[in-house]
């Protein structure tokens, strides 16, 4: 009996251990310290920063911006594409991005994705969604799971999206978005992160440098 109660008191003391040494003074939430997930056989670690007097010292820092351009966006500015949150951000590149079963659209312009962006986005600037791109356009939208069929589009096989720029107050995104509905891209398969880069960055929340 003493043997046992000694392993069994062993076993907790290594429990207690175990989650003192991954216990974080930032979580994301109070379950959850970090997300790891696997993308391009790659692990990336997404996490709060973990220093609680960290400010921003980047434009993200910024209080206003000349307006227009840059005015607060609606909260759902395209009807019937759903707005979501940074743990919705989480919970799409926890379960859609590992197995390429969505894709994470940063739609803002390479200078502004070389600075930073969330783990696992694709950087697809707006301006290469529209037909009048130098870039391969229908390449582009047929990585998407669109199909060109004669003068219109199929997207029976179209994945889901989740999109997001620099924040409510950018147009990117909202660009981006209104240049798939034109052609036909179902809102149903559309996310919107309104908070964008400014919010993911506030909350301390990891980034990655593009290559």
């Amino acid at each position: 009996m003493i043997k046992k109660r000694t392993l069994v008191a062993g076993l907790l003391s290594l429990s207690l251990f175990a989650t003192t040494l991954n216990a974080l003074e930032v979580n994301i939430t109070k379950n959850l310290p970090y997300l790891n997930v696997e993308i391009n056989s790659k692990t990336i670690k997404i996490q709060r920063i973990q220093n609680t007097n960290h400010k921003l010292t980047n434009s993200y820092a910024k209080t206003s911006r000349p307006t227009p351009p840059f005015g607060i966006q609606p909260y759902q500015p395209i009807k019937g594409i759903e707005t979501i949150s940074e743990l919705d951000v989480l919970d799409f590149i926890k379960n859609k991005l590992p197995t390429s079963e969505g894709i994470l659209i940063d739609a803002r312009m390479p200078k502004w994705n070389r600075a930073g962006s969330i783990p696992g986005s694709t950087n697809i600037p707006f301006t290469v969604l529209t037909p009048s791109s130098r870039i391969s356009y229908q390449k582009i939208i047929g990585l998407l799971g669109g199909k060109k069929e004669t003068d219109k589009w199929n997207f029976k096989n179209a994945k889901p999206l989740l999109i997001f720029d620099n924040g409510p107050w950018c147009q990117q995104g909202l660009r981006a978005m209104q240049n798939l509905v034109k052609i036909g891209y179902p809102k149903s398969k559309i996310l919107y992160y309104r908070g964008g880069m400014q919010y993911w960055q506030i909350l301390g929340l990891t980034t990655t440098i593009p290559k």
